[in-house]
């Protein structure tokens, strides 16, 4: 009798390693955190540092005491600039945090669109991409990428994987393989573009809000110092100055809210269009290389 062969554990199949999907912009996701922190700082400064009693003349004061308060502070008169901007009211604090806001998200998007941009100049890695391709050397161009970083260099390594892969398909037909490399371009385009323009709808409409926003505290102050001037007998002259001071203060960190945030949405919109311009650029060569070799 023969003796049986012991049967041996089949091996189990190698599950395919997932491609890790880095993060090529770096930026704030959550944008209302950032409306509530700044809130919050523009609070702390309207209180404490524009309300500070250093910045009106002690004499105004109404029964003025050791403690000072918000209150007993109302009708005293500025000596400079800064009290100036605590007469403009409750609605100076919302201007704050929209000039705030802006800052912020612009700060932001410059250190997201700097990480986005890569480490070199990106002019001069989408023309020595063309030059790998050129001389169909694929794996030149997938060592630009890695050493580029960035949406650009992201968009060109996911085009080059399916490129490689056309090239070694021997099923589909020309056509179809251009068509597929086509449509990997354009999805990595895709992928990118949401993180490229995150929080720019926010900076875009800060350029109305603060506008508006501005114009309610001047309207706001013009009523009051109408109030002051409809008054029977002499009018009340801290009365008239406190609803003219709202009034100017109020429409000073409007425009200067919706300026910078114009200012702002503008600069890095060109930014963006300049890096979708390189991806379109550089993801026709790739398309068209192929076309053109195979």
């Amino acid at each position: 009798m023969e003796a049986t062969k012991p049967i041996q554990p089949q091996a189990k199949p190698q599950a395919k390693k997932q491609p890790t999907n880095k993060k090529n912009v770096k930026g704030i996701k959550n944008a209302f955190l950032v409306i509530i922190v700044c809130f919050v700082v523009a609070v702390c400064l309207f209180l404490f540092f524009f309300g500070n009693p250093s910045h009106f003349d002690p004499e105004s004061f109404e029964g003025a005491t050791a403690n000072w308060t918000v209150w007993g502070i109302d009708k005293a008169h500025p000596v400079d600039l800064i009290g100036t901007i605590f007469k403009g009211g409750i609605i100076v604090p919302v201007l704050q945090t929209l000039f705030l806001t802006v800052i912020v998200l612009s700060v932001e998007r410059w250190i997201a669109l700097s990480s986005a941009k890569g480490k070199g100049n990106t002019a001069k890695f989408v023309a020595a991409v063309k030059n790998c391709l050129a001389k169909n050397d694929i794996a030149g161009a997938q060592d630009l990428c890695k050493k580029q970083k960035g949406s650009v260099a992201a968009v060109v390594a996911a085009a080059l994987v399916r490129y490689e892969e056309m090239d070694k398909n021997t099923v589909l037909t020309k056509e179809q393989k251009v068509a597929t490399l086509q449509k990997e371009v354009e999805e990595a385009t895709a992928l990118e573009m949401p993180a490229l323009q995150q929080n720019l709808p926010i900076v875009a409409t800060m350029t109305t809000l603060g506008t508006l926003v501005g114009l309610l505290g001047t309207v706001i102050g013009m009523i009051k110092s109408f109030q002051a001037l409809s008054n029977s007998g002499a009018p009340d002259s801290s009365a008239l100055s406190t609803g003219i001071s709202e009034a100017l203060v109020n429409t000073a960190f409007g425009i200067a809210t919706g300026a910078f945030a114009v200012i702002s949405y503008n600069f890095y919109t060109n930014k963006i269009d300049n890096l979708t311009y390189a991806i379109d650029e550089i993801g026709f060569s790739i398309v068209q290389t192929f076309a053109a070799t195979h």
